[in-house]
């Protein structure tokens, strides 16, 4: 039997393969797409534990509408791998894939997808549409959502908050104003 120091310190342990803690590398992608001003979506694709690919949302900043955190770790894990299938890979993000990804992960034939919030309008993993469990395609990715859901919607909740702001401001300054001046 274990003394409560023993047991306390076992809990404390950090559990480096978890759900919650890979997510939370997902979350820290989203922080940096934030930083770069990019929505804030993040994504972490994990093979036997350990992280081959991190990721975020580079649209703006390569001018790219596929530049989408899950393309962008979906194209490092297969240079990881040394191969376009990632069967045994685990994929984290920090939203719900829409179409375009969703089907990327089908033909990559990513094992699991773990995702934070749901998108009812546009998501393709159950939130919209499920392209990842359409039993007629070649590839079924098993899902889990809703890890750490709540802060990855509250960060894209103020990202997008402060777009908006920022387009309001920009509004009013009107064409000839300099954004400096005020």
């Amino acid at each position: 039997m274990s003394s409560p120091e023993e047991h306390e310190e076992e809990e404390s342990i950090i559990d480096l393969s978890s759900d919650l803690f890979m997510m939370s590398q997902a979350m820290r992608q989203a922080q940096n797409a934030y930083l770069d001003e990019e929505v804030p979506i993040g994504a972490v694709i994990v093979f036997e534990g350990r992280i081959i690919a991190r990721a975020h949302n580079q649209v703006e900043t390569l001018k790219d509408a596929t530049a989408h955190a899950e393309m962008l770790a979906l194209t490092q894990a297969q240079s990881a791998m040394g191969d376009w299938r990632l069967n045994d890979c685990d994929l984290y993000v920090t939203k719900e894939p829409c179409p375009m990804c969703a089907g990327a992960i089908v033909h990559c034939r990513i094992k699991r997808v773990i995702f934070g919030c749901i998108d009812d309008k546009g998501g393709a993993c159950g939130g919209f549409i499920n392209l990842l469990q359409q039993p007629t395609l070649n590839h079924q990715s098993e899902v889990t959502h809703g890890v750490l859901g709540d802060e990855s919607k509250m960060l894209i909740q103020t990202f997008f908050a402060e777009a908006r702001e920022k387009k309001k401001r920009a509004a009013k300054r009107g064409p000839d104003q300099s954004p400096y001046l005020n």
